[in-house]
């Protein structure tokens, strides 16, 4: 709509000479279908096409950016010219539009028409609020339910006493989740009307979401103070017990304690209320180039415990029977000096990440357990190890 008011304007003359050209058109149109059959002008395998284009035979009204026929460009231009239109006149042709395009379910060009409407400015606040009530409807439809809100809202500022439109403004808000908004334009409904149906089945499901929704918040902020009281209490727990982290900002930046193992990502270290430290674990096997995991280690669980508790069932990678607890030899690896230290395995977790050689790198506590004398035990110790240069 917006490109047909920019077309150049034509004269009177030049109006008259094309709705004289219409009306010739028409007639030899007619003509050749009584005297011969037609040949010339629109191509035969195309004529409904073509006929289709005419402003007396068509279907349905061009599309946006269509190319138009000169007489269909000029009948535009009659009705949408400025100088041959009120603005009143203007604006009623746009909202005849409106109506169209929402009777075929064209809501975007609806808002379209009904907006260039509105541009022209006519002062009456009732045809006004019917403008923006009307383009409320098409935005609710095209689920714009804020814009559906505001369209309506202004209409009633426009027509306080517009119950279609307060019922638009009650059915966006609801949607949006503005509770009080829906709540105060039902009560408003219910008001007039104590008995409309849809006004209370809206404000009881919207007082029911509200009451949830608060519930849910309330809920999501205790959860968020005792995640903070946790990470707090871990962080004080990490502290007292000294463990030494490969990361120098391990204790201050929450991202260096973060798992970047996947099976362990979600389970950062944490203490209990008892102040007691569970540690995601990493148990690698050199022989079989495989690894387990224990999520959340307790630190006062002795490493013969861990063993037994693993291998209650065999392993089954493990086809000669040498994964028995009392077979195995377990170490963890200090990457700052390249070596590797053998595990006792009577201590405590608590104990042993305590040893002045060990150290804690993405958070996470890694072991390495092998059968005790074995070739794969001798290439693991034997392995050319460079200590880790931090940056």
């Amino acid at each position: 709509m917006e490109s047909a008011s920019k077309k150049p304007k034509i004269s009177d003359k030049e109006r008259l000479e094309l709705a004289a050209k219409l009306d010739k058109d028409l007639d030899q149109f007619i003509n050749s279908l009584e005297k011969r059959r037609y040949t010339e002008g629109w191509p035969e395998d195309r004529w409904e096409e073509e006929m289709a284009k005419h402003p007396f035979f068509m279907r349905k009204a061009p599309e946006p950016g269509e190319e138009l026929s000169p007489l269909m460009e000029g009948l535009q231009q009659l009705k949408y010219d400025p100088e041959e239109n009120t603005a009143q006149e203007l604006a009623e042709a746009y909202k005849d539009d409106g109506k169209f395009y929402m009777q075929h379910k064209k809501f975007r060009l609806a808002v379209l028409s009904y907006t260039e409407a509105l541009s022209f400015g006519v002062t009456d606040p009732e045809y006004r609020a019917v403008l923006h009530n009307n383009r409320s409807a098409a935005n609710f439809f095209l689920k714009n339910y804020r814009s559906a809100m505001l369209d309506a809202q202004k209409a009633l500022e426009l027509k306080p006493d517009y119950d279609k439109a307060r019922w638009r403004a009650a059915q966006s808000a609801g949607l949006l989740d503005k509770f009080d908004v829906c709540i105060e334009h039902c009560d408003e409904i219910l008001r007039k009307d104590p008995t409309n149906g849809q006004a209370l089945e809206l404000r009881k499901s919207t007082l029911a979401k509200k009451t949830a929704k608060e519930r849910d918040a309330r809920k999501a902020a205790l959860q968020e103070r005792r995640k903070q009281e946790e990470w707090e209490r871990t962080i004080e727990a990490l502290k007292k017990s000294e463990v030494k982290f490969e990361e120098p900002d391990a204790l201050t930046n929450v991202k260096r304690l973060k798992p970047r193992l996947a099976p362990l990502e979600d389970f950062t270290v944490k203490a209990d209320g008892n102040g007691v430290l569970h540690w995601p674990t990493v148990f690698c096997y050199p022989q079989f180039l495989s690894t387990d995991f224990q999520q959340q280690l307790s630190e006062e669980c002795t490493m013969e415990d861990v063993l037994i508790n693993m291998f209650e069932d065999p392993l089954e990678l493990d086809k000669e029977g040498q994964y028995v607890p009392h077979k195995l030899n377990v170490y963890y690896e200090n990457r700052l000096a390249g070596r590797v230290h053998k595990v006792d395995v009577k201590k405590t977790i608590k104990d042993i990440i305590r040893e002045k050689t060990f150290y804690v790198y993405d958070g996470t506590l890694a072991f390495f357990i092998l059968p005790k004398e074995s070739k794969h035990e001798v290439e693991f110790l034997n392995q050319t190890r460079v200590p880790l240069r931090l940056k």
